[in-house]
């Protein structure tokens, strides 16, 4: 199973969300009565639940899912006046914060990756673990992964997987999508799973499923991703106060490549011109952040065992300082330039 936003498990016939590294996120975040917290990832809302339940203070929940949307504002009766819930892009949390009247917040958290709702719902076509339709979109409009699979050429197909899935055999994959698809049209889940397995193989203990990486890649691609998560952690840096918290949990090593050169070009100062693009002057920035913990933080081995979607969690977090914000640069964040 793919790592996910927290895990659904069973319990007395029941679906009960478990928050990933819930006590290190309200740790680092420190949420007090009074606060304006962003949820920029609402999910199955097992953040934004714990940040009302520690402090008297209001979360402004946002997700690009209309059925997450649909579940933050039943949980909003809940919290009379506590709870916003808002559909729309995390990357567009400053226009959505001041539309409710604004204009700098105390904290915001971060989730990200798939939800476990969405990946428990074989309709929505995250996983390959259950036959589905094969979509993967976290919002109801664009093309499906469907779309991708049936229509790239191959070479575009396999620069996609191996750069979002960082997948070896990349090539050798898009070659046997592309034998496929000329048979039939790939539509299921399934169907593209068993492609990957036919080319990789599959040991019998093995962890991890061979299509991993392959599924990370076209749902990444599809959502625009790393791109959402450089303008969400810039768009976060500008909408906090000053000591207000930011706090990120990632899934994968390219989004934690992103968050990790971000907290460490906010919080050192020095000319911020990027390494991949010509300097443009060497302008110097104060820092923007300061870093709450060095390295990041991972899930305790107990968390592990009771939830295994968490274990490639990782939670980075940083306190905004009084300097102003920096300016986004994507090739510097590490966000890959590859599009079809």
């Amino acid at each position: 199973m793919m790592a996910g936003r927290g895990s659904m498990a069973a319990a007395g016939g029941l679906t009960r969300h478990i928050p990933v590294m819930l006590s290190e996120v309200l740790a680092a975040l420190q949420p007090k009565d009074g606060d304006i917290v962003v949820d920029g990832t609402f999910g199955a809302g097992g953040y934004t639940k714990a940040i009302l339940d520690t402090a008297n203070c209001r979360v402004i929940a946002i997700d690009r899912d209309a059925e997450a949307f649909a579940l933050a504002g039943a949980m909003a009766e809940d919290f009379p006046g506590r709870l916003i819930a808002m559909l729309g892009r995390y990357s567009e949390m400053e226009a959505l914060a001041e539309s409710e009247g604004f204009k700098a917040v105390d904290g915001v958290v971060l989730d990200l990756g798939v939800s476990s709702m969405q990946l428990d719902q074989a309709e929505r076509g995250f996983s390959f673990a259950q036959d589905g339709p094969l979509d993967m979109r976290m919002g109801n409009e664009g093309p499906t992964a469907a779309d991708l699979v049936n229509s790239l050429a191959e070479s575009e197909l396999a620069d996609i997987i191996y750069v979002f899935g960082e997948e070896r055999r990349s090539r050798a994959i898009a070659k046997a999508i592309v034998a496929k698809r000329a048979e039939a049209p790939i539509t299921r889940t399934s169907e593209l799973a068993d492609i990957v397995i036919g080319v990789l193989g599959r040991k019998r203990d093995e962890p991890k499923h061979p299509a991993t990486r392959t599924f990370q890649a076209f749902r990444l691609y599809l959502n625009a991703e790393l791109e959402e998560l450089a303008h969400g952690l810039c768009a976060a840096e500008r909408l906090l106060k000053a000591g207000g918290r930011l706090v990120v949990v990632t899934f994968h090593s390219l989004e934690d490549r992103i968050a990790k050169r971000f907290f460490a070009g906010r919080s050192a100062a020095g000319p911020k011109g990027s390494r991949h693009l010509p300097d443009a002057g060497g302008e110097e920035f104060a820092p923007s952040f300061q870093l709450i913990n060095r390295r990041p933080l991972e899930p305790s081995n107990d968390e592990i065992r009771g939830n295994p979607r968490a274990r490639s969690a990782r939670l980075r977090a940083g306190e905004r300082t009084e300097a102003p914000a920096q300016p986004l640069d994507l090739a510097a964040l590490g966000v890959p330039a590859v599009r079809g």
